[in-house]
């Protein structure tokens, strides 16, 4: 991923040295235990961490232009490096082992800690859309539904969907987390014929994985597909607030406006601008994050016991992936931090709709007083188009309507205009969601 778009934390992880560093700890673990059954002195075992301590990406580099082959170009510089100090593990370095035994191990490291980091950013998110949802609880606006105004809610209503959303991410996020710690160690197409299982339980153990219960050559591809589905979910969510967010920031509706800060420029043309880049931004990334997918589930269809189809796409997608959406959590924080709520524009747009968000009321209040539902439905909508042609006040032809009139007596179609009478609706969302 291009620097504009990643943080360095996540970025660390996948470095070719940390990639490096990776397979090396698996290395170590599987000698560490022939170690443990005196294949291997002791003192040999603290030569190889020393050595795998030490900064090989350019080694491994050269060596691999001679050999096309990144981890037999690893086995290589480690010998180089060890000089012939340690003649037990020049050895059995490696040995019985395949290549995706040492690879697949240790990419299942990087995305265990990659789903760490994006739990983290989720959770923040989420903490903040809950924060925000208290906060504006009872700010009114209108519900809009085929972007036309449907029925009075709350923000805070609003952001308590996003908030079970971000929940259910969060969720998906650490499922992924746990059902990618597998690694593999049962050598070239699985079958353990050279290295034990017990070998790879303890490698795995010292790991913290478990042995993937039935590998090919490779561990599974449905374990990555199912990874970068729950990324790609989570990038559709913070796109879905990000488009929300951009719609109300219209100059028409004004009732939400991202960050903008001191010297910032929406346009070097016009200097009134202020533009939702930041959202436009979120809703461009989750494009991309979701265009992985279509990859990672064809990775899935190997030949046979494996074939190296995969290898060249997971290189790129699997970091990408993970830095871009760990980069949206933040940004997307960023603007809920920073975000304006315009409160008294979105009461006012609630009331330029003439009381016509509140049709519904009046139609099961006229039910209640015994018309039939198609009557009822009728006197309501031949009022309401009025009120949308002659921009008069729903309320107000509703009182010179004979029927209405006659059967909404003693205050019964004032309370159909009532705005708290929803309020025990969307107390009960919020309730659900611990938000109150």
């Amino acid at each position: 991923m291009i620097e504009r778009y990643s943080r360095p934390e996540m970025r660390a992880l996948w470095t070719p040295e940390a990639r490096i560093r990776r397979m090396l700890e698996v290395e170590a673990a599987f000698l560490e235990s022939l170690a443990a059954k005196k294949r291997i002195p002791a003192r040999e075992i603290g030569l190889f961490r020393s050595v795998s301590r030490k900064p090989l990406t350019r080694a491994v580099r050269r060596k691999e232009e001679r050999s096309a082959h990144d981890v037999v170009a690893l086995i290589e510089a480690v010998s180089d490096e060890l000089g012939g100090k340690a003649p037990s593990i020049d050895r059995y370095l490696h040995y019985g082992l395949t290549s995706s035994d040492v690879l697949d191990t240790a990419t299942a490291l990087q995305l265990k800690d990659s789903a760490a980091l994006l739990v983290l950013g989720l959770s923040r998110a989420r903490e903040l859309t809950g924060r925000l949802a208290r906060r504006h609880r009872r700010t009114w606006m209108a519900g809009r539904t085929h972007g036309v105004h449907a029925e009075p809610i709350t923000f805070g209503f609003k952001l308590a969907g996003w908030h079970a959303e971000l929940g259910r991410a969060l969720e998906r996020v650490e499922r992924a987390g746990r059902e990618i710690a597998f690694g593999k160690l049962s050598g070239a197409v699985g079958s353990f014929a050279h290295v034990p299982p017990g070998v790879e339980a303890a490698v795995c153990r010292r790991r913290g994985r478990s042995p993937e219960p039935a590998a090919t050559q490779v561990i599974p591809r449905d374990r990555h597909a199912s990874f970068l589905c729950a990324l790609a979910l989570a990038g559709s969510a913070i796109e879905r607030f990000a488009l929300e967010i951009r719609h109300l920031q219209r100059t028409e509706v004004g009732e939400l406006a991202e960050p903008f800060g001191e010297g910032q420029k929406g346009s070097s043309a016009m200097p009134h601008k202020r533009n939702p880049v930041l959202c436009e931004n979120l809703c461009g990334l989750a494009r991309l994050l979701r265009s992985f997918l279509a990859p990672a589930l064809e990775d899935a269809a190997l030949w046979h016991e494996r074939d190296i189809s995969h290898s060249s796409v997971e290189r790129v997608l699997l970091p990408d992936a993970a830095i871009l959406l760990d980069f949206m959590l933040d940004r997307f924080a960023g603007v809920l931090e920073g975000l304006r709520v315009e409160e008294s524009r979105m009461r006012s747009n609630l009331d330029s709709s003439l009381g016509l968000v509140f049709s519904q009321k009046v139609l099961l209040a006229l039910i209640d007083a015994g018309l039939g539902r198609l009557e009822a439905y009728s006197v309501v909508q031949r009022n309401a188009m009025r009120a949308w042609r002659e921009r008069a006040p729903l309320r107000e032809l509703l009182e010179a309507d004979p029927e209405a009139k006659k059967l909404l007596k003693g205050g019964r179609l004032a309370a159909c205009f009532d705005l708290d009478s929803y309020a025990p609706g969307i107390d009960a969302v919020m309730k659900r969601e611990g938000l109150v």
